[in-house]
């Protein structure tokens, strides 16, 4: 089901580490995949959880999108529509992500391997690559100024 995290078999929640938003310096008005109560450093001023199911729900304003990657093809329809925001997926051979790379007027690749952080508050490594894309003109913007990759 929709969360903010990336689920592995043993079904613990993983989510996007602090620095990334100390990096970006931008404010989502939602956070479109969150775990119940939200995440306290992911700087959005409001969130859907799962029991909101931010699939079906109405998105406004600018988006912060860390889809479940079991399911990520519907989360990438619905933010490409959306076009404002940044979400974080992974770097997959796949025709969602072609069209994502073809559509999206900024990408970056992280510099280093993002460390994820458990609910349980430790760390782990994921073992795929990942990419942020962004939509709308503030979005690009935190991209470039990021320093967490060339922006393309």
């Amino acid at each position: 089901m929709p969360r903010h995290d990336i689920v592995n078999p043993g079904g613990d929640s993983q989510y996007t580490p602090p620095w990334i938003f100390e990096a970006l310096n931008i404010e989502f008005d939602l956070d479109v995949c969150a775990p119940p109560g939200g995440i306290p450093w992911i700087p959005a001023k409001n969130h859907y959880s799962e029991e909101d199911d931010g699939l079906t729900s109405e998105w406004y304003g600018r988006v912060w999108m860390n889809p479940p990657y079991s399911g990520i093809k519907p989360w990438i329809n619905k933010f490409m529509q959306h076009k404002n925001g940044i979400a974080l997926v992974l770097m997959a051979k796949s025709k969602w992500l072609e069209n994502v790379w073809d559509s999206a007027p900024a990408l970056l690749v992280p510099d280093v391997q993002i460390k994820f952080i458990k609910e349980n508050g430790s760390d782990k490594s994921i073992y795929m690559p990942v990419v942020l894309v962004a939509y709308g003109k503030e979005s690009i913007q935190a991209l470039k100024d990021s320093n967490l990759g060339r922006v393309r």
